[in-house]
């Protein structure tokens, strides 16, 4: 009799599933999506309802031979691919490739990867969701449609290479909005007044003022800071108000993914996409011991804060034993979500409370530990009782002068026992407060004015950005990590000691898309894209009408765009300065080493200049290198030739420029660098390696005897001779799988190692 087929999404999770089925099921992996939009065109058909045009995805014909092979006599087939949208869809193209007579499909939905979820998973199998599909499907579509006709429209008017997004745009765009914010921000000085107080017997303490009269204090500059210091000279401080009371803070809920992945950059220093790699790690399982692979958390894409009732009863039994009845609640503690549509997964919570992280440490590599830590410590806190301040405030009176004092002491700590959200450490927090009563004279021991400037809204970190995303409803929990990345990868932001920062190109990127697809491209209209989708998957709104809507606005701007859209390759973006050499504008163009100024004069005047941004965002253009003389004339008028710099590197210009305005690239058609130390292996060369660049600007490596000897390669050598074939030398490559390596360069050699 042939055995019912389960299907997972990872190859990781086959163990885990096979662990607990048996050998009753067959369990294989679709290895991610099987089927997919082709890569080499759009892959929508726009006049026929938007119909998608999907391919086996390249290098899956193997996996998906292997899956028809265990199918062949399968009758029943579980398709337990992730529990979310991108699960469902790989589910559904899997059932497409798998139809067969008298087959029957069933949809497992597994939330975490442990005995009982599973076999009651199996026990409670679901059909195919549609809605949830086309939710997916549409993303995809509105991604290519957007993706696929406006990033074309980058290679022809800024740079080949270029991509635009749906979503990723918005982001970019968030990013130089928040840079220009700052550079617009125009400081203010304002003062504080600080009284240093105390009874006749330390401690002392600080009183800030609060009020002057009925008004709340407002002290602008110095002189209005001396004034009131003078005011209050001789008059007596005496305690107005004393209010006592008990302050209660409550626990955080566990997380949702957003929310992990701000934690986790604060407190573990981990990417967005580090953190999501390393909660994939422990969601699909890890070996306890011999073949006993084990899911620690749930599923690890949510928006959801809730919990099962028989994981929060589990929390709470392992709460009183171990830390006492008096941090146990009476019953559970549930947090209410924001969004139901997101609901059908728990909150990220240890998939066993009683698998402490101390239990565990030995199996799990540093970050593995670290972020199991993170969830696990999180998920019990929730389930905690509230931590208590002994909270005193105390307003003194000088003359028409109030000022103000708050201190707080630890009084339980609660959920504080296991895990502080960073905000327990405030400055009230640290002030001790002598026992203060009404009426009570104190001493002024001395009055402290600090002078203060307002301070414009901080850059974005990975965290503060993720959390940006989320509140304005931009992207879903699996898509923030990738957002991060891509424009990073793309070159529009830089991380600058953990801040986004974003680069010239990125502005430039920017304000073309924003210019000529501003509603596209805005937050509002992206998170109703997102509220659309939601509904979508709840059956709630059609998703041609979503597309149709979309696209004629869309099609629109993307036809003025192609008209109207500056060209940075060609005319450049004006940016209002004169050429110092003839009076016309300047204008940024992208070069192959980034956007630089040029002369809109071009060419009759040749003038460009390398350029940077002051802190209010003005060019600011480089001073160009002393100009260097050489040996060499000019072949067309005989001045001495200089070395000079322009954005391709270093060139020799005449020195009689701009009458003469020859140039010729150095070293025979390229540009020396630097030596690399590294023997030429020509045989009877006792040249060395160079590095130079091409007329183009692009980094290769040549002999230092050129032109008597041509070698050159566009791979840097490593000075390392090759063990196997006694090569003279090694070259670096790289891949996005495997990094940077080190081969050997002789041909039917196949020596390769990973640098040390």
């Amino acid at each position: 009799m042939s055995k019912p087929l389960v299907i997972v999404e990872s190859p990781t999770k086959v163990r885990t599933v096979k662990k607990y089925l048996g050998n009753d099921y067959n369990v294989a992996a679709t290895v991610g999506h099987v089927r997919d939009l082709p890569q080499k065109n759009i892959g929508i058909d726009i006049d026929n309802n938007f119909e998608p045009q999907y391919e086996v995805i390249p290098g899956k014909q193997k996996v998906i031979s292997n899956l028809k092979k265990l199918a062949k006599d399968a009758s029943e087939i579980y398709l337990a691919p992730d529990p979310d949208r991108e699960g469902e869809a790989i589910a559904w193209h899997t059932a497409q490739l798998l139809q067969g007579k008298n087959r029957r499909f069933h949809r497992v939905l597994f939330h975490e990867l442990t005995k009982n979820a599973i076999l009651n998973s199996m026990q409670n199998p679901l059909e195919l969701d549609k809605s949830k599909f086309e939710a997916q499907q549409i993303r995809r579509i509105l991604d290519r449609l957007v993706g696929y006709q406006v990033s074309p429209l980058l290679w022809k008017k800024v740079q080949r290479g270029l991509s635009a997004g749906r979503v990723q745009t918005v982001a970019v765009r968030m990013i130089c909005e928040r840079e220009r914010e700052i550079q617009a921000f125009d400081p203010e000085e304002y003062w504080s007044i600080t009284a240093h107080l105390q009874k006749d017997e330390p401690p002392v303490f600080p009183a800030k003022l609060l009020k002057i009269g009925d008004k709340k204090a407002k002290v602008s500059n110095e002189e209005e800071a001396s004034a009131v210091l003078k005011e209050l000279e001789g008059e007596t401080y005496v305690v107005d108000r004393v209010i006592k009371k008990t302050v209660k803070r409550n626990p955080l809920p566990p997380f949702t993914t957003s929310k992990l992945q701000q934690d986790s950059i604060h407190k573990l220093r981990f990417s967005a996409k580090k953190t999501m790699l390393l909660a994939q790690q422990l969601y699909e399982g890890i070996d306890l011991g011999p073949g006993e692979p084990v899911g620690l958390i749930t599923y690890m894409r949510t928006d959801s804060t809730r919990v099962s009732n028989e994981a929060a009863l589990e929390a709470l039994d392992y709460i009183g034993k171990v830390y006492g009845p008096e941090y146990r609640p009476d019953k559970p503690r549930f947090f209410q979500n924001k969004k139901k549509v997101q609901d059908a997964h728990e909150a990220i919570r240890p998939t066993n409370v009683l698998r402490t992280p101390n239990q565990v440490s030995d199996v799990l590599s540093k970050d593995q530990l670290a972020l199991y830590t993170l969830i696990w410590q999180r998920f019990v806190a929730s389930q905690m009782n509230p931590a208590l301040f002994d909270q005193t405030s105390v307003s003194v009176k000088a003359g028409r002068y109030m000022f103000h004092a708050t201190g707080s002491t630890l009084k339980f700590k609660g959920y504080l026992m296991v895990y502080d959200a960073g905000d327990g450490d405030k400055d009230d927090n640290k002030i001790m407060l002598p026992v203060l009563e009404e009426k009570m004279i104190l001493q002024c021991n001395k009055l402290e004015p600090k002078q203060h400037f307002t301070q414009p809204p901080p850059r974005f970190s990975e965290a503060s950005l993720v959390k940006e995303l989320e509140e304005n409803g931009i992207g879903r929990p699996s898509t923030y990590a990738a957002i991060l990345s891509t424009i990073r990868d793309k070159g529009y932001v830089d991380l600058v000691k953990r801040y986004f920062r974003p680069s010239e190109l990125g502005f430039i990127v920017n304000d073309l898309l924003v210019s000529s697809f501003g509603d596209i491209f805005e937050v509002p209209f992206t998170a109703q894209m997102e509220d659309n989708l939601d509904k979508v998957e709840t059956s709630q709104a059609n998703s041609l009408e979503i597309l149709n809507a979309f696209y004629n606005s869309f099609k629109q701007d993307l036809e003025n765009a192609g008209d109207k859209m500056v060209s940075v390759k060609g005319v450049g973006v004006p940016t209002g300065i004169k050429c110092p050499q003839c009076e016309k504008e300047l204008h940024i163009k992208i070069g192959k080493n980034g956007p630089f100024l040029a002369c809109s004069g071009y060419p009759e005047c040749r003038f460009t200049r390398n350029y940077d941004r002051d802190d209010k965002g003005g060019i600011v253009m480089e001073t160009p290198p002393e100009t260097e003389e050489t040996d060499e004339v000019c072949d067309k008028c005989g001045k001495p030739m200089l070395v000079k710099s322009g954005p391709y590197g270093t060139f020799l210009g005449c020195s009689g420029y701009p009458d003469c305005k020859n140039t010729k690239t150095m070293n025979g058609g390229a540009q020396q660098n630097q030596a690399t130390g590294i023997k030429c292996p020509v045989e009877g060369c006792d040249g060395e390696i160079h590095e130079r660049r091409s007329k183009r600007g692009k980094v290769f490596y040549g002999c230092s005897k050129y032109p008597k000897c041509d070698f050159a390669t566009w791979d840097k050598p490593v000075d390392k001779p090759c063990p196997v074939c006694q090569s003279p030398y090694l070259v670096e490559k790289s891949t996005k799988k495997s990094g940077v390596y080190f081969k050997c360069p002789a041909r039917g050699c196949k020596y390769r190692e990973d640098p040390q």
